[in-house]
């Protein structure tokens, strides 16, 4: 995994694609052959700014790259890239199975805090599964089924994937538990800024917009703060902030009955222009647009 320093590493939102913003709640799955096949079987290296990625490798198998480490890709096996690592794959020829891609802020959210689930997504690993095991069946039978409902406009279809992809990670902490913590890499102290950042952002980020505060968390510097966020994801720390705000924002203007009044509100915003002018901004539409918009897309779906 050699890259000259003229050449930074990739950051994509998936492999190949031009990188956007952050999608609500978006999680996107497809097989391993779609992407891979094209590709001759070799993922280059790259980074997923804000996304974790889970493989399902039920055929082939090959090796990864995760940061400085290697895993062997067993056959079948259960694949874990923490959000942002750099890695790189080349699976052998024919290998298929499935990949999700989830938005860092969905698989956090669906965790509800339990941190046995965030430490399982936490860390890189290429685990062997045993046919006839427990967790393998779930494992097959969960992809399989959020594969079918990724694809299959039905009703319900947003809480079917839901509840896979919490049996999924069902299955990933009891094989994070059964494996223990040696396995445990240590990545640079870059990432685990990172980490450490985007876990106090997720409990504060409603009520604190200065950087002063989560640095002083932190026990850093801004500068040092916005060089870790900048080296791990290409983003400054104030645009992670902003984009947790604005995923929050439209969560509350799509599911919830609020005026746009009260999520500024919610979200520390006392003066609801100044809120609408920061979604605006950020959006490139003002809230209540943003809202009718989706509605009447969703009517047509």
């Amino acid at each position: 995994m050699l890259i000259s320093a003229e050449q930074p590493i990739p950051r994509y939102y998936l492999y190949g694609d031009t990188l956007a913003e952050v999608e609500l709640d978006f999680i996107h799955v497809e097989p391993i052959r779609d992407r891979s096949g094209a590709n001759d079987w070799t993922i280059r290296a790259h980074a997923h700014p804000d996304h974790v990625q889970l493989l399902f490798v039920e055929r082939g198998g090959g090796e990864i790259q995760i940061e400085a480490r290697t895993y062997a890709i067993p056959v079948p096996a259960m694949v874990v890239i923490p959000v942002a690592m750099v890695h790189e794959i080349r699976f052998l020829p024919g290998t298929d199975g499935f990949v999700i891609t989830a938005a860092c802020t969905y698989a956090k959210a669906t965790t509800q805090g339990d941190a046995r689930f965030a430490d399982a997504l936490e860390h890189p690993a290429a685990y062997a599964l045993i046919e006839g095991d427990p967790n393998c069946g779930t494992l097959r039978e969960s992809f399989e089924w959020m594969r079918r409902e990724y694809t299959w406009n039905a009703p319900g279809r947003r809480l079917a994937i839901k509840a896979q992809f919490e049996r999924i990670l069902v299955a990933l902490m009891r094989l994070r538990l059964e494996v223990g913590a040696e396995e445990t890499q240590r990545v640079d102290r870059d990432y685990d800024l990172l980490c450490r950042y985007r876990e106090i952002l997720e409990t504060h980020f409603k009520s604190e917009k200065g950087l002063e505060f989560y640095a002083s968390k932190l026990g850093v510097s801004i500068q040092r703060l916005n060089l870790a966020c900048k080296a791990r994801v290409g983003k400054t720390a104030s645009q992670l902030l902003h984009e947790r705000v604005v995923i929050e924002a439209k969560r509350c203007l799509i599911y919830m009955t609020m005026t746009v009044a009260e999520v500024g509100y919610d979200l520390g915003f006392e003066d609801p222009a100044y809120f609408s002018r920061f979604f605006s901004q950020r959006v490139g539409q003002p809230p209540g647009a943003y809202r009718e918009t989706y509605q009447t897309e969703r009517q047509k779906a």
